[in-house]
């Protein structure tokens, strides 16, 4: 099962669906689901932590 580091959103699988979206913050890689991908895309583009969102 994965889990999105924003939301709390689960997956049930060992990867996430294509349109989850993965970065690394802090070193640590974070997941992202779908709907937290779209509503947060620029703030992504923009390199911002998700701590700013």
């Amino acid at each position: 099962m994965v889990t999105c580091d924003f939301c709390g959103r689960t997956y049930e699988g060992e990867t996430p669906p294509l349109t989850w979206s993965t970065a690394r913050e802090a070193g640590r890689p974070k997941l992202f689901c779908d709907e937290c991908s779209r509503r947060h895309l620029r703030a992504m583009e923009g390199k911002l932590d998700s701590a700013w969102w």
